[in-house]
């Protein structure tokens, strides 16, 4: 009887294993058929698509890296457009991927390292910059997918590459006097930059008759007004200038002070940043202007110094390219992507 008993209890105990499998099964495909996308990340998460020199790239640190990349409008896309733009974008990104680590193994076979102290004070800079607490600078990057750990490691790397780079390259380009003065003879306009503002302007051309200047200024005045009340002063040149700019907000960009006009020169000496003019005439007609930024004209020194920083920015440039088709050269790279 107890045989028979244990009999039914196992018959019925694979049943019942077999009915769970069964179930789990059916579970499993209906979970993949309606999310395809995660069937296929399944099976491509630990693909190698790269092999440089002893170390492999996988599918999955290529997407890692596309998403921690992406902006926010791309994020705001349903996954299967996301996807697909990330499907276009893989090979640009894989070679960025093979870059970074030709530059990791030079940086281990040089010896250059990165201690936890020099990775906490450059955490601590990025917190003071942006003002951010611990558990803000945590909390963005667990928006973000990256635990703090995978952000550490990520700045690791990254301080490491800027101290071989630095090492190998940034600190062997030279720029002589002699090629920033032949660069400043050969480019017109670039030995000292003029004095330059930002300006909108609600403009009234000029009327027919002097009779007609007072309805002219009687509608400035009640623009003035408005501005001196806080209305907004683009929506108002937007709204009364006659100015071809009134549909940009009377927007006219930067200004070089020598293009201007005595009139314009005169108010604006007189005006700090965020400042709206008095109505003024010219031969134009009637202008009401707001500064929003000006540049101080640069010294000889000053731009020598540009000039000199642009030539070091192009050298260092060519020379990094360079550098890195070297690295490629002297090792063993297999794509599978």
């Amino acid at each position: 009887m107890r045989n028979r008993f244990c009999m039914f209890y196992n018959l019925a105990h694979m049943k019942a294993n077999f009915f769970l499998g069964r179930l789990f099964f059916l579970f499993i495909c209906c979970f993949f058929l309606i999310n395809p996308y995660l069937l296929n990340a399944a099976i491509l998460l630990d693909r190698v698509v790269a092999l440089v020199n002893k170390e492999v790239i996988t599918w999955s640190e290529l997407y890692h890296l596309m998403e921690r990349e992406a902006s926010d409008e791309m994020k705001s896309l349903d996954e299967e457009e996301r996807m697909a733009i990330f499907k276009k974008s893989e090979n640009a990104f894989l070679e960025r991927l093979i870059d970074i680590r030709l530059q990791i193994q030079e940086a281990n076979r040089l010896g250059i390292g990165v201690s936890p102290e020099e990775v906490d004070e450059a955490i601590e800079n990025i917190k003071q910059k942006y003002s951010l607490t611990a558990e803000a600078l945590e909390a963005s990057l667990e928006q973000e997918g990256i635990t703090f750990e995978e952000y550490k490691e990520t700045l690791s790397e990254q301080i490491m590459m800027s101290k071989l780079v630095n090492q190998q390259i940034r600190g062997k380009i030279l720029v002589s006097d002699e090629e920033v003065n032949d660069y400043l003879n050969k480019v017109e306009g670039t030995s000292v930059s003029q004095e330059s503002y930002k300006l909108r302007q609600i403009f009234f051309n000029m009327p027919e008759s002097d009779a007609m200047k007072k309805d002219v200024e009687e509608k400035a005045s009640y623009i003035l007004e408005k501005i001196n009340e806080g209305e907004d002063f683009s929506r108002l040149a937007q709204e009364y200038s006659e100015d071809p700019s009134a549909k940009l907000g009377g927007d006219l960009g930067f200004i070089q002070k020598e293009l201007l006009t005595k009139e314009f020169i005169d108010v604006l000496s007189d005006m700090e940043i965020g400042d709206s003019s008095m109505p003024f005439w010219t031969q134009q007609g009637l202008h009401i202007v707001k500064l929003e930024d000006k540049t101080s004209a640069q010294t000889e020194e000053d731009s020598k110094k540009e000039v000199k920083e642009k030539l070091q920015e192009e050298k260092f440039l060519k020379t990094y390219e360079s550098w890195i088709k070297g690295l490629r050269d002297g090792a063993h790279i297999v794509i599978r992507l």
